[in-house]
């Protein structure tokens, strides 16, 4: 389908295409100043929206793209959380939410009244209050790398509760319009809902594992993708029929998608849709503020702010320490939940309906709210970072952030700690089995349905996802692996994995053996440090059974170069020769000279690997002197030295030293 010509554009593809340019420039320039792009995205927002520069005036298509990246960030969360995780913070959901919505609806409720307000405006300011946003504060924490840590399970168990309590916030808001909703009627929707909550927990347990067992059969991503989405968005649909909000019903979806084994596997399809969304949700919320109204009434929004900041961050460490979890904790868990949430501008418009608004300040009251809003969600990662450092000053330092890591010593790990294959296949299988005749653990990656299901009947554990996506490998093992070898995929698949395990984990030590031979510099250059040419490490298995079988004797290498160990010699600028730009990562052909075993003899002196194919050849003051007469037949000039514990290059051409780069 095409437009002809002075066929009219769409009305939504000019300000979706505003709006993605801006997020993504503005986006740029923060990660750039260190900013956290979440406010890059807010105050891009700001300066394209209909109140400043104008860029994107109806804002319908952003708030509705806005809905599904809401949806998507929640439904990855509960693909994160499954049940078991969920069970197990139950009392942080019901004890501590509770008690800091509770607290935050009464202490706002108090003070608004204080200056004069009626206690049903009072009361309505509270319930706006004491949400948070769920959006921001995911975000922040996994930036921060908080999600796992007691401060990120307690936030995120508070912000399950807000959700649930949004319900009956919507239920409750009748009564205090005056509008009706009687007791009765408020019972009945909480049955509705808690009937829809059972049948979706039934559909976990039941309905989704063999479903998406099926679909991953078919073995196309495509089809994976859209039936993992479509559960998403249609469970989120399903539950708000029943009155439970949109972003509680996604969360659901995603406990029910991470009972199926292919939890993982769903999560690192989603993510890049809900990066792009999210980054929507944000400028959506930023094109909601007017400077204007910020400019005329500053004062009065500065104050209420920081009226919200001490509430919020009072009331919610008062609800952590009631768990128990100790100042630090408490403090840090305070501060970034204080913000005003995104889901406050819902109960605001239904409330404005019936005559209530924030603060009782009449019709200035949605965008002082809006106004405070944006403000807070701008500098809750300034307020998570103070949380942090105060937390520091009150309990233990939080271990310094590392430099680079220094990779981990194989041999040195705990014996629990296991190998992680990447792949299934017949080199997985015979190293897997050979590990575990020795003791060592071994768990296996693999997107195939029926490897995944056959490592899983050999007896070992198998996380099923694409090893590209990082929260595959995570799941997999790979912060307390010992060793990641990557096999059964190509050169280009096996640096992509690669690539992300290094940065994952950088003191993991990776091995790589693609099906279709080595790529060194490609691999290296992506953070292997052991590289395996599997068709050759065949057919040397195949050529020593045959001497093995015929009685003959094998040849008697020297014990380096390593064959598996990629000579990667980068030479200094400032010494390099001529001939130094020929120069690429090889894996040494032997572990010898070459020429030499194959004549039977290994009476070599020195070794040296040429830089250009990785053959071994003997030095000059050998008998033989291969490594010369290689480089005057092929043209290939420079050889690094193959001895341990040297650093350095020879040019045969110029007869020149190169010494290695910093």
């Amino acid at each position: 389908m095409h437009l002809a010509a002075g066929e009219s554009v769409p009305e939504y593809l000019m300000p979706l295409a505003v709006l993605l340019s801006a997020a993504a420039v503005i986006g740029y320039a923060s990660t750039r100043l260190r900013v956290v792009p979440i406010v890059g995205f807010l105050l891009a927002g700001v300066v394209i929206g209909p109140h400043q520069l104008g860029l994107v005036q109806s804002t319908q298509v952003v708030e509705d793209a806005a809905d599904i990246g809401v949806i998507l960030l929640l439904f990855t969360i509960g693909i994160e959380f499954s049940l078991e995780r969920l069970a197990a913070i139950k009392r942080y959901v019901l004890v501590g939410g509770g008690l800091q919505v509770a607290l935050a609806v009464a202490v706002t409720a108090g003070v608004t009244a204080l200056f004069g307000a009626d206690w049903r405006a009072a009361v309505f300011t509270g319930l706006l209050v004491s949400l948070s946003s769920t959006a921001i504060v995911l975000k922040v924490l996994a930036s921060r790398g908080d999600t796992t840590r007691p401060v990120g399970q307690a936030g995120v168990a508070v912000l399950i509760f807000q959700d649930l309590a949004v319900v009956l916030m919507v239920l409750f808001l009748p009564l205090l319009t005056g509008e009706g909703g009687g007791p009765g009627e408020i019972a009945r929707a909480l049955g509705t809902a808690a009937a829809v909550l059972a049948v979706v927990l039934v559909v976990a347990r039941k309905v989704m594992p063999p479903l998406l067992e099926a679909v991953a059969r078919a073995c196309s991503p495509e089809v994976f993708l859209l039936t993992v989405v479509a559960l998403g968005i249609g469970t989120a649909f399903v539950t708000s029929l029943a009155g439970v909000s949109v972003a509680l019903g996604a969360f659901l979806a995603g406990l029910v998608v991470s009972e199926s084994r292919h939890g993982q596997h769903a999560l690192g399809e989603v993510l890049p849709l809900q990066i792009v969304f999210s980054a929507l949700f944000f400028v959506s919320i930023g094109m909601l503020l007017d400077l204007g109204a910020l400019a005329e009434l500053w004062w009065l929004i500065g104050l209420i702010a920081l009226g919200v900041v001490v509430v919020k961050a009072v009331t919610g460490a008062a609800a952590l320490a009631a768990l128990r979890l100790g100042a630090p904790t408490a403090l840090a868990g305070g501060l970034v939940l204080a913000q005003i949430g995104e889901f406050s501008f819902v109960l605001q418009r239904a409330g404005h309906d019936g005559g209530l608004d924030f603060g009782a300040l009449g019709d200035r009251g949605e965008q002082v709210l809006i106004s405070v809003t944006v403000l807070l969600m701008v500098v809750t990662p300034a307020l998570a970072s103070l949380g942090d450092r105060l937390g520091r000053v009150l309990g233990p330092r939080r271990p310094a952030a590392p430099g680079p890591a220094a990779k981990k010593d194989p041999a040195a790990c705990s014996a629990k700690d296991p190998v992680l294959i990447s792949g299934w296949g017949p080199v997985a299988r015979e190293v897997a089995a050979t590990l575990r005749a020795r003791g060592v653990p071994v768990s296996v990656t693999t997107l195939g349905p029926d490897l995944a299901a056959e490592a899983e009947a050999a007896g070992y554990r198998v996380v099923r996802g694409d090893p590209v996506k990082r929260n595959v490998l995570e799941q997999a093992g790979l912060r307390s692996a010992r060793l990641v070898l990557i096999c059964e995929n190509t050169g280009e698949e096996t640096a992509s994995v690669a690539a992300v395990i290094a940065r994952a984990a950088p003191d993991v030590p990776i091995a790589a053996c693609p099906v279709d031979g080595p790529a060194p510099r490609e691999l290296v250059r992506a953070g292997a440090d052991r590289v395996l040419d599997g068709p050759a490490s065949v057919a040397d298995r195949v050529c020593a059974a045959v001497v093995d079988r015929l009685g003959l004797p094998s040849a008697a290498p020297g014990d380096h170069p390593r064959t598996d160990t990629p000579v990667d010699f980068r030479p200094e600028a400032a010494g390099a020769c001529p001939h130094a730009e020929g120069v690429r990562a090889v894996l040494p052909r032997s572990a010898g000279c070459t020429d030499c075993l194959r004549e039977g003899r290994n009476d070599w002196v020195h070794l040296r690997t040429c830089l250009s194919c990785g053959n071994v050849g003997c030095c000059d003051s050998s008998p033989a002197r291969h490594a010369s007469a290689h480089a005057a037949s092929l043209d290939h000039p420079v050889a690094a030295s193959a001895e341990p514990g040297e650093e350095w290059a020879w040019c045969f051409e110029d007869g020149t030293t190169l010494k290695p780069a910093d």
